[in-house]
Parts: structure tokens; sequence; C-alpha cells
């Protein structure tokens, strides 16, 4: 009797749209950085990732998955490096990217001032020194602007004043 064993077709990976061709010096700068060892891990990483991902004449050209096996990244990783090499340049392949989203003051320099000032001034009756909530509670009486207790914290720790 003859079985026929019907197997599941094997997942069709999408090429990548972002195709990565390091020039000589390019290859170089990034094999020295891996032979130095002193770069930080993620950088050396990404740079294993670019070598390995090369698909110019000089490079292996790799696939994702097997890039994914050696380096030991998650194929995000690959992916995203590659688009970023492909987008940005080499610097921002490797080196960690800054947030750019900033979160705006919450005080302008006048209501520090105004903060301060309160901090450094006399407590209120029955009390020995300023808390952080009794600074809170006087400041929104007086300027009528809703803040925390840890933005009234942060204000006074950025300050070198003696409060006593």
């Amino acid at each position: 009797m003859n079985l026929i064993r019907i197997l599941p077709p094997e997942p069709v990976v999408p090429v990548s749209k972002h195709r990565v061709r390091l020039s000589a010096s390019q290859r170089t700068t990034l094999q020295h950085l891996i032979a130095g060892g002193t770069a930080p891990a993620r950088t050396l990483t990404h740079a294993r990732v670019l070598l390995k991902t090369d698909s110019g004449p000089a490079g292996p050209g790799w696939s994702d998955g097997q890039i994914v096996a050696a380096v030991e990244v998650s194929r995000a990783t690959v992916e995203r490096v590659r688009a970023r090499f492909c987008a940005d340049g080499l610097d921002a392949a490797l080196h960690r990217q800054r947030p750019r989203i900033t979160a705006p003051r919450k005080l302008d320099g006048r209501q520090e001032a105004q903060l301060v000032t309160l901090a450094c001034s006399t407590p209120p009756p029955g009390q020995g020194r300023w808390t952080l909530t009794l600074l809170t509670d006087r400041f929104i009486e007086l300027e009528g602007t809703l803040v925390s207790d840890e933005t009234v914290r942060r204000v006074l720790k950025k300050t070198t004043s003696s409060h006593g």
C-alpha cells in the first residue's frame, strides 16, 4: 500500500526592498570595528549584520534567516539595520538613534523662579520646613497652574539653592 505524504508548502520569504551594497572602504571600516571589539555591543552587532547582508561583489549576501541564526538577532533587527543603512547611511545604521520626542516644559522660567523663591521662604505656621506636598499646594494656590509633586521636585533639584 502506497502512502502519499503531503507536505505543507515552505513559507515564501519576501525579498527585501532594501539592498545593501558596501563600498570597499565601508567594508574595511566595519571589519576594523569588529576586530577592535571596543565598541558597544549593539554597534558591533549591527556591523556584523551589515557585513553579512552585503549583496555587493565582495559580500556574502546572506538571507535574513541565515543572518538571524548566525548573529543571533531578530529578523526585525536585520530589516531595521538594512533599512537605516539604505535611508541614512553607515553611521545611522551602526549607532543608536536619539529619541526625537521631547516633552514640553511644564513651567516656564518665571514660574520656576517663583517656585524656588517659595521654597526658600519661611514655611507655613506649624511646619518646620517645606514638604513637596506643601510647596505644590501653595504654588497651585498662587499660580493657578496644576503641577505634580514630581514636577516641583525636578525644578528644585535643578537649583543649587540651600533650603535651610
